[in-house]
């Protein structure tokens, strides 16, 4: 069939893309001889005929309110004009494409077509070579994408050579040391020359026979430093150390040997940076102080017993937690390696078959205001790797629908070497639903998921290396590209008892592919490579073994399950489908195309290769910077990139999906007060209820650690827990999970006295406060010529908490005494301060507290931002600007005696000013320096600030409902992307409606015609539909809602709709995702399903040119509808907003028509309840500040903010008034 060809070019009024772009190529790049700038978006289409790829053009490919289209051939531009194509990489995954395809098969219900795209860039003006360069080098990364031809192809079809066997290394066992280097070089492996001839040795003496070239890779994939900590298992033999504090520590760790393996067993147990992290916890259970610790067989993530109320029964809950980076992929390609960062940070408490339901971001980087021109050789600009880094998180995390409660980045100069990419989540599950058990001869093993492809070959061995520039170029295979939506699936049939009851041992497929996720689920495999999915032919049996591709989990079941399971997984429209037979012989064998190409001994791989030795020197340290303050004034300090405002950044993470957050990453009514912790409730299921949560927080300072890594980790443990006792937690309920990222330390004993200082500050930091690191995660690779990345160890802590216990940092109200807790500098003094303090929490006396890890200016300034309360100190001698760890400002609501471990140093006021001794500093002017830091690099400022009239429309809905029914049903349907189904349902159980889940399966044509059919019963036997939120299609291609509209515009479906609206008394309501489509539809205003023309309005992309995560305060403007029954005109409420196009934009014409017909809902307000167009009030420059519209007899409604995302104890820190009574009203209306 022929290749069909369009492009997309978004009109001028609404080209956010093209501005902001062409603003950073004259501005940053300093390309002056650009004179303009134009984006188009170029479809190829192939096995479609001509009649859907013509119905394509307008619903697919582009709006007609928005774009215009062109066929076959770009628009021709006016004067000059360079035209510069770029597409992925072939072999990555690009999810546009992806979602053309999926979008025109539920469109036309046909199978699914090849599509290709290209982003092209129309360059105006007169530019050199040169200039051209440096567009090319700015807009490709060749790690990832690469300049595409301007010609069209004449197919789509990639024709892949098959291979059909994988080769032996001839003469392996017989080389000489040179010829083994020469190989360790030619196969560019990650292991070293001792590791290389351990593994000849084996074949030689034990299997007799030269290895295949699978076989070298699959074990240097299994013993690279990613997989199996070859750095942290290293013997450590010489150990000098001059620092007499560190030298202590030392002492106490070889005790705490003593203590836990014996004198005898401790004598010959080798020392490690392995040991040293994990001794702490082996101290505490023998003491028998963990008692809330999960032990089995499995590590999937760090697991605690938490009891649980839930209806008003005693449950025991598994709560899990997990870190992650993906330093080295993020560094040489941002967007997706950021992405797959949090990918595979969910998967590993995923495969623990937990529910993963909150997430934090810590990241570290070089100063990010540096100029372009200052950057490195073979370095991307620190600017664009944070921002590009943010929106790949931020994307997978989103579509995924994981409520980001907190997101951080430091800067130091040595992350110029190494970004620093960490993620860590929660997740949560009753523990009946886990199973574990060994597995036995016979039991199957199941791949769920996605499909097997070349990226993230390599990734594991490849983040275990140091780079030079020459390394960055060759890494393209070892980038995995993320598919959130695909995981999404996962989530959703690992969130079901029922399943997870089936599942006997699970792993994700993170690093090691096939080889590692199969290999170590049993000791004895049988793995068949031939039955393994693949995105595309070509691969042969080593890709297969080693591909890192991503959203694929192996799952090992009793054959009788098996059939069982794989039905679960096609309802959830996951493929699945064994792959692996569990052997009582402990070998892990191979076998790909008849072919036998593994074999190896179970015993020889947990060797994890020859035997390393290393020797420590700690030298003495010089620790007079940390009595220095950095900082004079106020000013100053609200100046620093290191107290400099996050919100820029933080706001483009999703912080309410799930309905679970306590705090909101902002607080107080002008949400400007950062939370220093992050609460989520346990994720019970719709119709459940409990006030059980966990509160976690980091704590790490670069800056301290370069100074002395023992010092600075002992107060990254002490921060990480002082946040959460400032956040009302108990310290004695504290679990840790430690992160380490160092320089590649060869054969240097200075360099590997820092990981070993480093470890030995957080294992006195644990002993001292029997808080217990059970789980960690290292990365040792942290080098680029001759720059290494600061010695880093996060402390991320976690602990349980009740939601009616969570306190925010933001001064609440005037006239209340403010205190200073605050140990002795010693652990005993340290944990009675905060003792202190939590008697005063439990005793209700807590309003607001912070844990003032960069001294108590700051956090007086940063309480002060959220609700604008003033501050005036006690005229006290206090080191205001003086980190100091563990120390936690507090308001309180009246004075209380003084202790040794607790005074007042101040009082809240009701001025808009702080004072502390003679500096005195607006709160408004601190607020606006301190935003100022990077507003260049993570915006918070768009659009205009100009008032907008009022919308008052009074009038009742002349809609009435005749077939009423006590328990009306609603229709939630689950498209790929959709993310809101699980809180959408809840609020309907609420309120008293019956939500009926029916999911979206298009993995085949039979599958998506059952799904049409299944949805068109669903429909014509409820009494309302209701579009949930999320990224359908993940938001593809190059616009939300597309999906859904294209899926309801099916004949049967629309009539199945029009049917419920038009004969039916039924309703129909549409929130975020769910409003584009009913727009995109026509639902919305015009009542009825119709083609869009230019005259249609529209929801297009935010005037910031990001996603928006906030709370916002809408007003009731209209109650001309069902929807509204229990509201009225001028109602005020506030509700969460998670959105990248929510700017609801038409003819001047259309929007006046709107109005004067009652069908504008709701509108954007500012504090004093006034429509606005300023950002702050209308996150989306909205025009009129609509945020929400009704079809003209009010039974549909679509609105972008989240009434369903609500409880009693969500957004604990952001005031308001949180229910607007949707479902109600619309239960009410049927009854």
């Amino acid at each position: 069939m022929s290749v069909y060809r369009c492009y997309s070019m978004k009109r001028p009024q609404y080209d956010v893309e093209s501005a902001a772009l062409l603003e950073q190529l004259r501005g940053q790049l300093g390309v002056q001889s650009l004179e303009g700038l134009s984006i188009l978006h170029r479809y190829d289409v192939e096995g479609v005929d001509p009649a859907v790829f013509a119905q394509a053009k307008g619903i697919v490919f582009s709006e007609p309110q928005v774009d215009a289209v062109f066929e076959e051939n770009p628009p021709r531009m006016e004067g000059p004009c360079t035209p510069l194509a770029v597409e992925a990489l072939p072999g990555q995954f690009d999810q546009r494409a992806d979602s053309a395809a999926q979008c025109i098969q539920l469109m036309a219900g046909v199978e699914r077509p090849l599509a290709a795209y290209a982003k092209v860039y129309m360059l105006m003006g007169t530019l050199s070579p040169a200039d051209l360069d440096k567009i090319r080098g700015y807009l490709i990364n060749p790690v990832e994408s690469r300049e595409a031809s301007l010609d069209k192809p004449e197919t789509l079809v990639r024709e892949h050579a098959v291979p059909d066997h994988v080769d032996t290394v001839e003469g392996f066992v017989s080389m000489d040391g040179a010829a083994l280097s020469a190989l360790l070089e030619q196969m560019g492996l990650a292991m070293d020359l001792d590791d290389l001839k351990f593994l000849q040795a084996y074949f030689r003496d034990r299997e007799k026979r030269d290895p295949t070239v699978t076989e070298v890779r699959v074990v240097d994939t299994y013993w690279s430093d990613h997989c199996r900590h070859t750095t942290f298992s290293t013997h450590l033999e010489e150990i000098q150390i001059d620092d007499p504090a560190v030298k202590a520590a030392y002492e106490r760790y070889l005790a705490a040997r003593v203590e836990v393996y014996g004198g005898e067993k401790a004598a010959q147990r080798p020392q490690t940076l392995m040991d040293i992290a994990t001794i702490g916890t082996k101290v505490l259970k023998k003491r028998g102080l963990l008692p809330e610790l999960d032990e089995s067989e499995e590590i999937n993530a760090c697991s605690i017993h938490v009891p649980a109320q839930v209806n008003g029964e005693t449950q025991d809950w598994l709560l899990m937690f997990k870190n992650e980076t993906h330093n080295h992929p993020t560094e040489i390609e941002p967007f997706g390696g950021a992405a797959t960062c949090i990918g595979g940070c969910i998967r590993d408490p995923l495969s623990g078959r937990v529910y993963v339901h909150q997430a934090m971001r810590f990241t570290g980087a070089g100063d990010p205001r540096t100029p372009f021109d200052q950057t490195l050789e073979g370095k991307l600009p620190q600017r664009k790797l944070c921002q590009t880094a943010a929106a790949g998180y931020s994307s997978y995390g989103n579509q995924i629908g994981l409520a980001t409660g907190h997101v951080a980045e430091v800067y130091h100069e040595g992350y110029v070497a190494k970004r620093l990419e960490c993620g860590a989540v929660v997740g949560a599950a009753p523990a009946e639903n886990v199973r574990r058990e060994r597995p036995a001869p016979g039991d199957v093993v199941i791949l769920l998921g996605g499909r097997t492809g070349r990226d993230g070959i390599g990734g594991a061995t490849g983040s275990s290396k140091s780079h030079n520039q020459k390394s960055l170029a060759t890494m393209a295979s070892e980038v995995q590209k993320g598919n959130a939506p695909e995981e999404r699936k996962l989530q959703r049939l690992f969130r079901s008892g029922e399943v997870t009851r089936l599942i006997k041992r699970c792993n994700d497929f993170g690093a090691g592919g096939v080889s590692v996720a199969i290999g170590e689920l049993a000791d004895g495999l049988e793995i068949d490579l031939d039955a393994v999915r693949k995105k595309y032919d070509g691969l042969d049996g080593t890709e297969l073994a080693i591909s890192e591709s991503q959203e694929r989990m192996a799952v090992v079941v009793a054959p009788e399950d098996a059939e069982v399971l794989i039905a679960a997984a096609e309802r959830e429209n996951l493929e699945a489908y064994p792959v692996a037979v569990v052997t009582e012989n402990p070998r892990m064998v191979m076998r790909w195309k008849g072919q036998k190409i593994a074999d190896l001994s179970r015993e020889f791989l947990n060797t994890n290769g020859a035997v390393k030795h290393a020797s420590v020197y700690v030298g003495q340290k010089d620790r007079s910077a940390f009595g220095q303050e950095p900082f004079k004034t106020l000013r100053e300090m609200a100046s620093s990139l290191k107290c400099a405002s996050r919100r820029g950044l933080t706001e483009r993470f999703d912080g309410s999906i799930g309905a679970g957050s306590v705090l909101m990453p902002f607080g107080g009514r002008t949400q400007s007060t950062p939370a220093q912790a992050m609460a989520a409730l346990l994720p019970v299921l719709p119709g459940q209820e409990t006030d059980q949560a966990s509160v976690m927080a980091w704590g790490c300072d670069p800056d301290a650690l370069s100074v002395d890594p023992y010092e600075g980790a002992y107060q990254a443990v002490t921060n990480s827990i002082a946040k959460l006792v400032a956040a009302g937690a108990d310290y004695k309920k504290v679990y840790l999970t430690l992160q380490e990222f160092f320089e590649k330390l060869r054969n240097e004993p200075e360099r590997w006295g820092k990981p070993a200082a480093a470890l030995l500050g957080a294992l006195d930091a644990q002993l001292d406060y029997a808080a217990a690191a059970i789980g960690g995660k290292d990365s040792m690779s942290g080098s680029f010529l001759d720059k290494d990345v600061p010695p880093t160890l996060i402390s991320f802590a976690i602990a349980p908490i009740k939601c009616g216990d969570v306190i925010s940092p933001e001064f609440k109200e005037a006239g209340h005494p403010v205190y200073l807790f605050s140990g002795d500098a010693t652990a005993e003094g340290q944990k009675a301060a905060w003792q202190e303090f939590y008697a005063q929490c439990q005793a209700g006396k807590v309003k607001a507290a912070w844990a003032a890890e960069n001294g108590a200016a700051e956090a007086v300034m940063k309480m002060s931002f959220g609700n604008r309360i003033g501050f005036t100190d006690q005229e006290i001698e206090l080191a205001w600007d003086l980190p100091n760890p563990g120390d936690i400002v507090a308001e309180l609501t009246e004075a209380v005696p003084e202790s040794p471990w607790y005074f007042q140093i101040g009082s809240t006021s009701s001025a808009p000013v702080i004072t502390i001794g003679n500096d005195t500093a607006p709160i408004d002017e601190l607020l606006k320096l301190n935003e100022g830091v990077l507003e260049e690099v993570y915006p918070t400022k768009a659009g205009t600030s100009e008032a907008v009239q009022p919308i008052s429309w009074d009038k009742r809905s002349p809609a009435v409902c005749k077939h009423k029914t006590a328990r009306p049903k609603a229709v939630i349907p689950v498209f790929p992307g959709t993310n809101c189904e699980y809180d959408t349902a809840r609020a309907c159980v609420r309120a008293g409606i019956a939500p009926e889940i029916v999911v979206v399966r298009n993995l085949t044509g039979d599958f998506l015609a059952q799904s049409a059919q299944a949805l068109e019963r669903a429909i014509r036997g409820a009494q309302m539909v209701v579009l949930p939120g999320g990224f359908s299609g993940g938001d593809e291609p190059e616009g939300s809602g597309k999906f859904i509209a294209s899926f309801l515009r099916s004949p049967a479906l629309s009539d199945a709709i029009m049917d419920l609206l038009k004969n039916r008394d039924g309703l129909m309501l549409g929130i975020c995702n769910g409003f584009q489509a009913l727009v995109k539809l026509g639902l919305v205003p015009f009542g009825e399903i119709r083609p869009m023309d230019e005259s249609c309005p529209t929801l297009t992309y935010n005037l910031i040119g990001r996603h928006q995560s906030r709370y916002v305060t809408t007003r009731v403007a209209s109650v001309q509808s069902p929807w509204m029954l229990k509201s009225q005109v001028g109602d005020l409420h506030t509700i969460p907003i998670s959105h990248g196009e929510g700017r609801f934009v038409g003819p001047q014409a259309v929007i006046d028509g709107l109005i004067a017909n009652g069908q504008a809902a709701t509108q954007y307000v500012d504090e004093s309840g006034c429509p606005s167009l300023d950002i702050l009030a209308n996150p989306n420059g909205s025009l009129e500040a609509i945020e929400g519209i009704f079809s003209p007899d009010g039974r549909v409604f679509g609105k972008m903010g989240h009434s369903e995302r609500r409880g009693e104890f969500v957004a604990k820190n952001i005031p308001g008034n949180k229910h607007q009574p949707l479902f109600e009203s619309g239960a009410e209306y049927f009854r």
